[in-house]
This record gives structure tokens, C-alpha cells and sequence, in this order.
């Protein structure tokens, strides 16, 4: 991760989007010549900031912006390579709080657009950095400015319907939750399209403060309540850009990234895949028992669409329900819904039997609050480390591991614990919160005497 580059691109409180702090990012850039695709989620600080990068382009030379408007981020990524725009910038914080708000930049890649490079990343931190005048030489030209939305949609519909192919889902019934995000502008379309019965909540697709907020796939009670009437084969819940998904059986269980990845790679006959560092280990299990090799990599989708290019490798995923599949640049959670409801209805199974085939092992997550500085002590403390390893040694009786991180993309510290006996392993994760926080409170005190 850089200075600002996050996992998922560069992440914060909406007030830090300042119009300066844009105009260096477009500067940074370099956007001359260019022609730029716009959009994002419905957070009410959305709508502001794309005015803002929709200025700072006209100021450094963009020849066109498309304005897409509120719109799915593996949407905004199709349709701005499809229609030939050089850059797309979506502005969004996705599962994040509405006071939250974030940017991802895409470029054309080997056939698709791919999330922007590290290097292009560097280059638009050290503009941020900059302090002195841009040496850029900007032509004076008048930028073109067009609303593109509704072919930039229709574009991404198409492909959604083409990707899963001739199957139809008539009798299938679908209960959809939009998070109040980006993935209301389609919600149900495409499946209403393929014939099964949608039943959609929470597709409010005006700015505002209800994205992520009670909905979505980070507060999934709702959906679950709902499915657990029987009437529906499959729930799906997105987050607040729809760039990933979780799903809900017909009891009303979550079905989890790591058990979508053992569905679809069994679906698509895939004998490798690749998941991330935070992965059950049930699924490394279940990947060891079924002979299907199963690769780790950094926590981000970034690091797994690298992983997959760099093996060869089609399928890739992580636990939190990103799911890169075949020929697919990003992960993209309505398009992972639809192809979990093809391979229910070519199997005839229901979503509870074949997310069965992986039996997950007992795990917690606990999310410690941390700052930017915080975080950075984390890193740097030899302490911390022999706390951790300390707490590694304890859970080998168990067969467990654990793994700490700071996020990319919240105010948090990460610990993960997996072991065969939930109780010990939620005792001590608890347990090395505690001494973390303790460590890091007392560094930072040495550091202000």
C-alpha cells in the first residue's frame, strides 16, 4: 500500500476530497488529451465530489467526460473500456459508512480495464505531495461534456446477460438486497430478464445517508429474515459500490466468499483458485480433499486478479464475497449471483446442498479501532510481533492460526483466528486485542515524552 493507495484505491472521511486535493490527483494523472468516464455510489457526498473531478479534468486538459451517474463499479469498469474512454474514475467508499467516501481510478488493460497501476498510483501520490508548481503543460482547449449513463449502463446489462449465457431461470424466485448503493440501478433487471421472480429491498438510488446503513451485505439480518420464509431459492446481498456479494440460502444462512468460490469452482470443473490470506480453512480443507489446488495471496482483489494473470489460474475470490470470475477483470457481485442461480438451476440442487460441499471451521474476526498512526506504530513495534507469535505458539494445539493486519480501506486493526474449538479461539482473540492495544497505547506514549 502507498501514502494514500489503500487496498482499493484511496479511502477516507468524505471532507478530505477536497477540490485541491482532486486537482492533484487529476494532475497527477496527467489526463491531456484524455477522455474520462465519471461516476459512483449514492453517498450525498458523491454527488459534490464528481462535480469536483468533472472541473479539475476541464482544467487540465481532458478532451471529454462522460458522466455515468450513479453506477456499479464493475459497470463504470466494462463500460468506460467498451466506450473507449482512456480513464474511468468511480467515486465511492463501498461497505463503508456514508460519511466515508473514496476514489478508484481504472486504465485499459489486456482486453478489459484493470484498476490503476502501482506506478500510476506513485506518480498521482507524488503530485499529492507536491509542493511546488506543476511543470505540466496543459493545452487550453474546451472540454466536451456529455451524459453518458444510459448507454454506459445498457452496455454493462448487456454483458451481464451475455455472460451467464442461454440459461433461464423462469420459477426461480430471487430476493435482492441493493445496500441503497449502486447496484439498485440494475437490482433485478437482469435476473427479471433471464424469467425468475425478483423480490428486491433497500434500492434507494438517490445521494444521500442510507447507503450501507442497516443494508446490504454488511447488516444481512434483513435479507436473512426474509429468506427464512422458504419462498425464495436464492438472497443475495451487495455492498454499497456492488462490487461483491454475499448470499443467503433458503434457511436463511450467509453463504460466505469462500464457499461461493467452492461452488463455482466445482460448477466450472476449475481444478485451481485462488483466495487470499484471510481464507477459512475449511476451504483449504475442501481444496486438499477435492484435489483442486488453492493459492493464498494479500488480502485485496487486486492482489488476486494479479495471481490469477500471473498462474493462469480463472477463478479467484475473497471470504468478504469479491469474486474475479472467468475473464473477468474485478469482482463484481451481481454477476456472481447470477452464476451461482445458473448452477443451482442446471444442478437442481438448492444453494444449502451445494454450499454443504465445504464445512467451515470455526473462526472470529475481531476489529480493533486504529488510526493512520496507530497503525504505523503497529507495523514498526518489535513488541507487537512477539505478542503475535506468542499467540500463534498457543494455538497449534488446535490446530489454529492467526493473522493480524491493519485495513486498507477502514480505521482498524484486523485479528483473524482460526482454530478447531470456537470458544478458545474467541477467548483469545479477545485476549491479543487487549495486549495489542495496551502495546500500541504504550509506544505512543514513549513517542509523545
Amino acid at each position: 500500500m502507498g501514502k494514500y493507495f489503500g487496498t482499493d484505491g484511496i479511502r477516507g472521511k468524505a471532507e478530505i476530497f477536497t477540490g485541491d486535493f482532486i486537482e492533484r490527483i487529476v494532475r497527477g494523472l496527467n489526463v491531456s488529451g484524455k477522455r474520462v468516464l465519471i461516476g459512483g455510489d449514492t453517498r450525498e457526498s458523491t454527488e459534490e465530489i464528481l462535480e469536483k473531478f468533472r472541473r479539475a479534468l476541464d482544467n487540465n486538459g481532458a478532451t471529454e467526460v462522460g458522466m455515468a451517474g450513479v453506477m456499479t463499479t464493475p459497470g463504470i469498469n466494462y463500460a468506460f473500456y467498451y466506450l473507449g474512454y482512456d480513464y474511468a474514475v468511480d467515486v465511492t467508499a463501498s461497505h463503508n459508512p456514508y460519511t466515508d467516501n473514496g476514489i478508484k481510478i481504472f486504465e485499459p488493460g489486456d482486453g478489459h480495464g484493470v484498476k490503476l497501476g502501482f506506478e500510476a498510483q506513485g506518480r498521482i501520490e507524488q503530485e499529492i505531495d507536491n509542493n511546488s508548481p506543476s511543470s505540466l503543460e496543459i493545452p487550453q482547449i474546451e472540454t466536451q461534456h456529455f451524459n453518458d449513463r444510459e448507454r454506459a449502463l445498457n452496455y454493462y446489462i448487456q454483458h451481464l446477460g451475455q455472460y451467464v449465457g442461454d440459461t433461464r431461470l423462469d420459477g426461480f424466485k430471487v430476493a435482492l438486497d441493493c445496500a441503497n448503493g449502486a447496484t439498485g440501478t440494475v437490482g433485478g433487471v437482469v435476473f427479471e430478464k433471464l424469467g425468475a421472480s425478483v423480490y428486491v429491498i433497500n434500492d434507494d438510488t438517490s445521494y444521500g445517508r442510507k447507503i450501507n446503513d442497516g443494508a446490504g451485505s454488511t447488516h444481512i439480518e434483513s435479507l436473512q429474515e426474509i429468506m427464512k420464509s422458504g419462498e425464495y431459492h436464492l438472497g443475495a446481498a451487495f455492498d454499497g459500490d456492488g462490487d461483491r456479494c454475499l448470499l443467503v440460502d433458503e434457511t436463511g444462512e450467509v453463504i460466505d466468499g469462500d464457499q461461493i468460490l467452492t461452488i463455482l469452482a466445482k460448477y466450472l470443473k476449475l481444478d485451481k483458485i485462488v483466495t487470499t490470506v484471510m481464507a477459512n480453512q475449511g476451504l483449504l480443507n475442501w481444496g486438499a480433499d477435492n484435489s483442486v489446488e488453492v493459492v493464498t495471496t494479500d488480502v485485496g482483489d487486486q492482489n488476486v486478479a494479479k495471481e490469477m494473470q500471473a498462474r493462469g489460474i480463472k477463478l479467484g475470490g475473497e471470504q468478504s464475497g469479491h469474486i474475479i470470475l472467468p475473464g473477468e477483470p474485478m469482482g463484481d457481485g451481481m454477476l456472481t449471483a447470477l452464476m451461482v442461480a445458473k448452477s443451482m438451476k442446471e444442478s437442481m440442487r438448492k444453494l444449502s446442498g451445494l454450499a454443504g460441499l465445504m464445512e467451515k471451521s470455526p473462526q472470529v474476526m475481531i476489529n480493533m479501532p486504529a488510526t493512520d498512526d496507530e497503525k504505523a506504530l503497529f507495523k514498526k513495534l518489535n513488541d507487537t510481533e512477539t505478542i503475535i507469535d506468542g499467540y500463534a505458539k498457543k494455538l497449534k494445539d488446535i490446530h489454529g492460526r492467526v493473522l493480524v493486519r491493519p485495513s486498507g480501506t477502514e480505521p482498524v486493526i484486523r485479528i483473524t483466528m482460526w482454530g478447531d474449538e470456537q470458544d478458545t479461539i474467541t477467548a483469545l482473540a479477545g485476549e491479543l486485542a487487549e495486549k495489542l492495544t495496551e502495546a500500541i497505547k504504550h509506544a505512543k506514549n514513549q513517542t509523545t515524552r
